[in-house]
């Protein structure tokens, strides 16, 4: 298929930084633009986010209630049981959700774990919903497995820019994290790849964040945005809070970055108004967690992000549609 016009891997950083500059409205008019070209625009991808196992990760990500290196209120838990994976995935799908994720804290998975893993990804399968695992990092024989089991996406953030990442974690490399997605992409599964916003970086950061992503040979399938979700005992806890207009500008950003990706709303929608939430919709957000936890933090009810798409008019997303036409 001939790849739309605007689907491009070439930004440059002053083409980026120009779009965080344009003025709100025009910006939102040309994301939304972007959007409608490859998205039904009421439509809604909706996910579930299942930590199977929580805790103890020897990972020092600042922002993250799972290390080892914080004393924060999450307790290390063991990986989970296979019946209680089904029945979390079969909750899910009758509340809605087609994709189940499924979180692990792991530097990265070993052995026996990783077979488990591979049985629950063939377990959710075959109850008809889409499957996504993020366990840390994954060599090329860690994703074929995943890949032979079943798993259709793998999530594997970068957070930030290349710049600041050092000042976020010391555990891993960047070039780590683009190992894996290279890994993930070549064992031929979908990638989910995004980043945080409110660590304490600079717009130039989240420019060159959503640059590195827009350029890498193919376009992240999912793109989360994440607002940090500040957690009692880790290092960012009580960071300064990124405004909400400038988080909004961030997703439309992705969105014409990424055009044909689902720009994902992710954490920190329980502390966002609805009418945040609403301009992220317009801005080219088009994906969600849906329940009550992310991981270890916490989510909007599931009445309540309903009862949100009721009001503006938006559905859940079934399965694949054509975009809608430009706006006369």
């Amino acid at each position: 298929m001939q790849k739309e016009p605007d689907v491009r891997h070439d930004w440059g950083a002053e083409e980026v930084a120009a779009l965080f500059a344009l003025p709100f409205n025009d910006l939102l008019f040309r994301a939304q633009t972007v959007h409608r070209r490859h998205h039904q625009p009421n439509e809604v991808q909706v996910s579930t986010l299942l930590s199977i196992k929580t805790g103890g990760c020897p990972e020092d990500c600042k922002y993250c209630p799972q290390s080892v290196h914080y004393e924060t209120p999450v307790d290390a838990e063991p990986l989970m049981e296979l019946d209680a994976v089904r029945a979390a995935a079969q909750a899910a799908a009758d509340a809605g959700a087609t994709r189940f994720c499924m979180g692990a804290a792991w530097r990265s998975p070993r052995g026996k774990q990783l077979e488990r893993v591979a049985r629950m990804i063939g377990e959710v399968r075959a109850m008809g919903l889409e499957t996504c695992a993020t366990l840390g990092m994954l060599d090329a024989d860690q994703a074929r497995t995943l890949r032979d089991a079943g798993l259709d996406y793998y999530n594997h953030n970068i957070d930030t820019s290349e710049a600041f990442y050092g000042e976020v974690i010391t555990t891993r490399s960047y070039q780590e994290r683009l190992d894996t997605l290279a890994n993930v992409r070549e064992a031929g599964m979908s990638v989910c790849c995004g980043g945080i916003v409110g660590l304490g970086e600079g717009r130039s950061d989240r420019a060159e964040m959503l640059r590195t992503l827009a350029n890498l040979p193919t376009h992240p399938e999912s793109v989360p945005i994440n607002q940090l979700v500040q957690v009692e005992g880790t290092p960012l806890a009580g960071a300064e809070a990124v405004d909400p207009i400038e988080f909004v500008r961030t997703l439309a950003v992705a969105r014409i970055l990424m055009p044909a990706s689902h720009v994902r709303l992710s954490a920190g929608r329980e502390s966002m108004s609805d009418e945040t939430q609403a301009l992220c919709f317009l801005a080219g957000a088009n994906s969600i967690f849906y329940g009550e936890k992310l991981l270890t933090t916490g989510n909007p009810e599931a009445d309540a992000d309903r009862e949100l798409f009721r009001r503006l008019g938006l559905v859940p997303e079934t399965g694949q549609t054509a975009p809608a036409t430009d706006p006369a």
